[in-house]
């Protein structure tokens, strides 16, 4: 009955008009950066994080909320009909809704896409209701040496998941905790690492970096690859209704996909990738038309579709009871939340309650407007892919800037801007994730302060962790964690030279 209340009392909150025109905003630039090709919702929030940090922070974060669910949304459109995801997390979908489209059925593959994450999404968004307060309720029973330890597999988990190689994730996650000893000692007082710049006194700005490293660097990334060549875009035939048998085929994969996503997409190194081919799997094995699997089976839209959206809802989950991102685009919210001096956690929900489920509350709002939005302006949304390719990455990178001099005008922030940029470019061309270093300087100078707050309640026992129930627990499933890929890549050379 408490999560009823509270999520009325947020509903209050959220359909306050200003607070409708955040969420309004937030699904239209969520499903516009959808849809273009490279442009995912972590790169959007990261943009306009400088922009609005002088804005009310309940709606900033309601924008960015509907800017995740917007570009869940909209990677499906680019998937289906230039068979270029958005996101990663649509690649699953891309596999039969393309061939759909080819085969003039790309109207169907739309509407079971939107609808169906329509469902997916409010079915997660009511297991973020009411599974939150739990999850809450643990974690205030938490010591410094389970934050700790939540913290260590945190690390390991976003470092081993992020990109093909654990130890390069692991690379990028010890460059963003370095970055994060910089500034003043806050036990001693001393400078580190300032190299006697004022300006790195107050540490790295994680706005700065997350422009720099998603914003500017995807920009010069791109730049350095693009070769002038036009996508070529499948128009939609016929209308965009889905006939009966479309719906019979749809609704069960629709409800499996959400059953699969929230779950997966609540766990530390859950993420949207995992879900979206499980489904994709799933719905192969128990269609009656398996033979339509690979020439453009709806199942294999609806599914897919389902599971991703159902996992983004299940990511707040971790990221507002724990403060624990498991995706780019929550690292970077985890960063919106820092620029307004709000630590995500068991104690926000009991400090700021009006933010919290006003948040929630807006997530059913933003997935009632994108269905609305998402049929009707599906040849806007097509539109938006003619866009030149330079003047898209060229706006990105003046609005970068303009937005970094805005919110922190010095030279020195400028320049760092591009630094990270640059590194940003560096490590998309060798396979490096950007995630894992903006996590790093986020949640490491957070885990400095719980292992020096358990070491001084200790008198400087080490044991503590291992002692403790709940932090030994973490610690293992953190080992397991950070040794299970190496383990998986020994075993599958073994089996190849055995063969």
């Amino acid at each position: 009955m408490d999560a009823f209340f509270a999520l009325g009392q947020g509903f209050l909150v959220a359909l306050e008009p200003t607070k409708l025109l955040f969420a309004g905003i937030g699904v239209l630039l969520g499903t516009a950066v959808g849809v273009l090709p490279g442009i995912g919702p972590a790169l959007t929030v990261a943009l306009l994080l400088p922009v609005t940090f002088k804005l009310d922070p309940t709606g900033s974060i309601i924008m960015f909320a509907g800017i995740y669910y917007g570009g869940m949304y909209g990677g499906s459109t680019t998937a289906i009909l230039i068979n270029a995801p958005g996101e990663s997390a649509s690649v699953a979908t891309a596999i039969e809704g393309n061939k759909m489209a080819k085969a003039g059925r790309g109207g169907p593959a739309l509407a079971t896409s939107a609808i169906g994450s329509f469902v997916a999404g409010t079915f997660a968004t009511i297991g973020l209701a009411f599974f939150a307060p739990l999850l809450v309720q643990l974690a205030v029973s938490f010591g410094p040496w389970d934050y700790f330890a939540l913290m260590v597999l945190a690390f390991v988990t976003v470092s081993a998941t992020f990109g093909e190689s654990p130890l390069r994730g692991l690379t990028s996650l010890a460059i963003g905790l370095m970055l994060g000893l910089v500034g003043i000692d806050i036990l001693t007082g001393q400078a580190r690492m300032a190299f006697g710049v004022p300006e790195l006194l107050d540490g790295v700005e994680v706005t700065t970096l997350a422009v720099g490293l998603f914003a500017v660097g995807e920009a010069l990334y791109v730049a350095s690859r693009f070769k002038g060549n036009p996508e070529e875009i499948v128009p939609i035939k016929g209308s965009l209704w889905m006939s009966r048998e479309d719906w019979r085929r749809s609704w069960r994969p629709w409800l499996r996909g959400a059953a699969l996503g929230f779950p997966i997409g609540a766990l530390p190194a859950g993420g949207a990738e995992v879900p979206t081919f499980l489904s994709y799997v799933t719905e192969k094995k128990l269609s009656k038309h398996p033979d339509e699997f690979g020439h453009g089976a709806i199942e294999g839209v609806a599914g897919p579709e389902a599971a991703n959206n159902a996992s983004a809802a299940g990511t707040l989950v971790p990221l507002l009871t724990l403060g624990l991102p498991t995706s780019a685009t929550a690292a970077i919210m985890l960063a919106g939340f820092q620029q307004y001096g709000l630590n995500p956690g068991p104690l926000l929900f009991t400090e700021n309650p009006a933010l919290v489920w006003g948040v929630v509350a807006s997530l059913f709002i933003a997935n009632a407007m994108l269905l609305v939005l998402n049929l009707p302006l599906v040849g806007l949304w097509v539109r938006l892919l003619a866009i030149p390719q330079p003047w898209l990455y060229a706006g990105i990178l003046v609005f970068a800037a303009m937005g970094t001099v805005a919110a922190n005008p010095s030279v020195v922030e400028v320049g760092m801007l591009f630094v990270f940029g640059f590194l940003g470019l560096l490590m998309r061309r060798w396979d490096y994730p950007v995630a894992p270093m903006v996590v790093g300087l986020i949640l490491g100078p957070m885990a400095e302060a719980q292992i020096r707050r358990s070491m001084q309640i200790t008198l400087g026992d080490p044991l503590v962790f291992f002692e403790n129930p709940g932090s030994a627990t973490l610690l293992m499933l953190a080992a397991i964690a950070l040794l299970a890929p190496f383990a998986m890549k020994g075993l599958s050379r073994f089996r190849a030279a055995e063969d």
